[in-house]
This record gives C-alpha cells, sequence and structure tokens, in this order.
C-alpha cells in the first residue's frame, strides 16, 4: 500500500453494498467510475471501460465493470482492483460506484509525487 504515484501498479477499491429490502436476490452489475486528476475518465476498452446510462438517461463511461451475486436485506463486502499500462498520475482520483443507474458511492484517493526532492 502506497500514496507514493511512482510506485502504485493498481488501484484498490473496497466498499460495502448496504443491505436493500427492496433490490432482488440475484446478479447485480457495479459500475466504478474514476476520474483522473486531470478531470479526464479513466477508461481503457482494451482492459473492459465502456459507457453505461444513469437513470438520467446520462450516457457516462466507467472504469470497470463488475457483477455481485446479491443477498437481499444482506451488507455485502466488494473489492475492485484497477490497473492501467500507463503510470498513474499524481493528484486527486475521484471514484464513483453506480448500480442500476443510480450513484451508490464515491471516495476520493491523492496520489503524491516520490522521492527525496517530492
Amino acid at each position: 500500500v502506497t500514496t507514493n504515484a511512482k510506485r502504485v501498479d493498481k488501484l484498490k477499491m473496497t466498499f460495502t453494498i448496504d443491505q436493500n429490502r427492496i433490490t432482488q436476490t440475484g446478479p447485480q452489475d457495479i459500475y466504478v467510475c474514476i476520474t483522473a486528476p486531470d478531470g479526464k475518465p479513466v477508461s481503457v476498452e482494451a482492459l473492459g471501460s465502456g459507457t453505461f446510462t444513469t437513470r438520467d438517461g446520462v450516457q457516462l463511461p466507467y472504469t470497470k465493470k463488475i457483477q455481485i451475486n446479491y443477498v437481499q436485506g444482506e451488507k455485502q463486502p466488494v473489492s475492485v482492483e484497477w490497473s492501467q499500462n500507463s503510470k498513474f498520475q499524481t493528484g486527486e482520483y475521484k471514484i464513483a460506484i453506480y448500480n442500476n443507474g443510480f450513484k451508490i458511492g464515491e471516495g476520493t484517493r491523492t496520489l503524491k509525487k516520490g522521492g527525496l526532492f517530492g
């Protein structure tokens, strides 16, 4: 685990899906949308990135899509990893999690310059 951008080879996001009594048990698609410090979405088609439609009808790029086997009324831990062919930039990465067209969570991760001279 590091916050030094030069040493980062992947981002690992962990979160918990809260219990929901409405959503039926079964497979659910989770979309992870990462925005780089330069404001551009992190999206590499060759690594499984694409687009999805929100409940507002807006097309958004996603970085990674995973499928979980949701159990109605239970909390569920989820872990997602993203590695890319290029180096990670220094700065703040914004991460948003979507399910069924709704944003269900968000967070940030800051990667810093490393080394003796910053």
